[in-house]
This record gives structure tokens, sequence and C-alpha cells, in this order.
């Protein structure tokens, strides 16, 4: 299984370098070991993350594309779907099939059809637009929905320690 999850990380990454979304890199740490990566995600433009720059990782698994890699921001980052941690809570990286919780369908969950590029893309909309109902770090929830001057004020403190500033 490994070797065809290798073939599929290998033709993902080709795809990322020959056409990168825009505000993203990502790539192998290293080229002895395509299961783990990096990734540098600029902050969205017109949102209080805009002009950070998020390093996260991401790690597959070796039956990756039939289950989701696990993913991980190195940074300081307050959001109301990112645990404190810096693990990232989205569907697209929860397991397939139905949710226990009944919270999300499974046309919302990962499925093999999903590629690298998109959990990226699917990362900056959540920074645009977090859902603070399903909420990873409820402080970060609870500040976004009753306080967003003070989320935007962090927000903006999070931007500048992601620069090094």
């Amino acid at each position: 299984m490994a070797g065809s999850a290798l073939k599929r990380l290998m033709a993902e990454y080709k795809q990322l370098t020959l056409n990168p979304p825009e505000g993203i890199i990502a790539g192998p740490v290293d080229e002895e070991n395509f299961f783990e990566w990096e990734a540098l995600i600029m902050g969205p433009a017109d949102t209080c993350f805009a002009g950070g720059v998020f390093p996260a990782r991401l790690s597959f698994p070796s039956d990756y594309p039939l289950s989701p890699p696990k993913m991980k921001f190195t940074c300081e980052i307050f959001h109301p779907n990112i645990y404190t941690d810096g693990r990232v809570c989205i569907s697209i990286l929860h397991a397939p099939g139905d949710d226990p919780m009944g919270y999300e369908t499974s046309a919302e969950r990962w499925s093999p059809v999903q590629s690298v590029e998109k959990i990226l893309l699917s990362v900056v909309s959540m920074l645009s637009e977090p859902n603070d109902e399903s909420a990873a770090n409820v402080d970060a929830a609870k500040t976004w929905r009753d306080d967003r001057k003070g989320f935007d004020e962090i927000a903006k403190v999070t931007v500048r320690k992601s620069l090094g500033l």
C-alpha cells in the first residue's frame, strides 16, 4: 500500500510545484520521505490573518489516499478550528464515512478523491471563515462569537509572531 501512496504523493507534489495555489507553498520536508510535508500558508487577504505566514506539517498515513493526513500548525495561532497544540480540525481531515456525532455528512469528510491542494485550500478558507459551532479551541470560538474586535487583536499578534516580529 505504501508504494501506491508514495506514487500518489509524488504526483501531487509535482502538481503543486507546477501549478501552486496562490499563497501556499508545500512539499516533502525531505525528498527521502514523502510522507512528511511542510507547508507555508499566507494569511488570506482581507482577514485578520492577512500578512501572516503560517508554517504547518502534514503527516500522511501509509494507506494514503484511503485515509487522510494529519495537519498541525507549527506556530502559535488562535483560531476556533485549531487546537491549542496546532492540530487542525476541519471536516476534510476527518476519516471517511459517517460522523458518529452526526455533525458532518460523509460528503464533507475525507475521501480518496481529495488532495493535498484541496486540504490546503480548505485551511485557507477556514482561516477566512471559522466554524465556531464545532470548535477545537473553545476560547477562540467564544472570542470570535462574542468579541470580534478582541479576536482580531489576538490574530494580529499571531500574524506578527508568524513573521518573527
